[in-house]
């Protein structure tokens, strides 16, 4: 049977890709797989995905093995990480955004990098799989917003304006479990210019790692559909990354978007990074999420390459998996086409035109 076609608002192959330290920038072992990991091109294929939001992500230096062990406590409270140097984040940002153009000029078409949702469709007709550039965390780029311009002619078309650290721009969202959104103040004066630059450019602003401040300063400014590429219901999992329910009203109210996370984390109501979640805890977001947003303003955004997923789910190859799981919870077929790609493409295409 071929697998449901599915657009992802997000993952983290390029930094993987990049962390392998091949001299190709990881381009084979993303065209071929076998090289680990949640996403590559053979299991793309397999599982349906047809594209999505690939991230180019500057890690801290205190993440690492610790990080995710202090995520499987009973509770926990991550510690901050502190800024990044603005050359670190371009240096590794812009060998992330190469990677993505070097796989597609080494894919002789089996991979696009998309500009528009014409760009993706076309793509989608053509069996090629389409690849948007998005930052996840905006600290490439200087408060006098350069670099933003010459990114968007490289190819960005969406930005997340902070990861769960603070930045020139504002604050994000700490890994604390449990607790409220509500966590320190929001945009700078910086950030306030970047979120006018980027309704200006038309690219999206992921809301998904800004605290609660963050989030209603970008609510009130922004002109665009408000869009968290990859969050889950705070109702469910209190968890400060996770979007309460007068945020996902504010999101449906702006004709915007939310998409599901895999990481288990955000999914169990323990808030613990643990691998033997079951796809149900999946199916019950998504019907929250439906409950708030309506049917048309949910999708996915999956983490692959960024986060403990189910295990049952294990990587991209099994996202037929979850789409069955879907289907026997109770959501029909018109829904789940909605969920795995349509909606995506559809508000996309409000924030950036045809």
């Amino acid at each position: 049977m071929t697998p449901l076609p599915v657009f992802d608002g997000h993952n983290d192959v390029l930094l993987r890709l990049r962390e392998l330290g091949r001299p190709d920038g990881g381009v084979r072992a993303f065209l071929e797989g076998g090289a680990g990991g949640h996403l590559d091109l053979p299991r793309a294929r397999e599982g349906g995905l047809f594209g999505g939001l690939f991230a180019a992500f500057t890690p801290s230096r205190q993440l690492g093995v610790d990080y995710l062990a202090l995520m499987r406590a009973a509770q926990y409270d991550v510690p901050t990480p502190e800024p990044l140097p603005l050359a670190e984040a371009q240096a590794a940002t812009l060998a992330m955004a190469a990677i993505l153009l070097r796989i597609e000029r080494a894919s002789e078409g089996a991979v696009a990098t998309c500009r528009s949702v014409a760009d993706i469709r076309r793509a989608k007709e053509a069996g090629s799989l389409a690849a948007v550039l998005h930052i996840e965390g905006a600290e490439a780029i200087g408060p006098d917003l350069d670099a933003l311009h010459v990114l968007y002619a490289a190819g960005l078309r969406s930005l997340g304006p902070v990861w769960s650290r603070p930045n020139v721009f504002g604050y994000g969202a700490p890994f604390r479990f449990p607790s409220s959104p509500d966590i320190g103040p929001g945009l700078s004066q910086a950030g306030r210019d970047l979120v006018a630059e980027c309704d200006a450019l038309r690219i999206v602003l992921d809301l998904s790692h800004l605290n609660e401040a963050g989030f209603w300063d970008v609510a009130r400014l922004s002109r665009a559909p408000l869009v968290a590429t990859h969050s889950n219901a705070h109702a469910l999992t209190p968890h400060a990354r996770n979007l309460t329910d007068r945020q996902l009203d504010a999101i449906r109210d702006t004709g915007g978007l939310v998409g599901l996370n895999f990481a288990t984390c955000f999914l169990r109501e323990d808030g613990r990074m643990r691998a033997d979640t079951p796809l149900e805890t999946m199916a019950r977001h998504l019907d929250h999420l439906i409950g708030r947003l309506g049917v048309d303003h949910v999708g996915f955004g999956s983490d692959f390459d960024g986060a403990v997923v189910p295990f049952e789910l294990h990587d991209v190859a099994g996202l037929p998996r979850l789409i069955e799981a879907l289907r026997q919870y109770g959501f029909d077929q018109e829904t789940l086409e909605k969920l795995a790609w349509r909606n995506w493409l559809a508000v996309l295409e409000r924030i950036w035109g045809g």
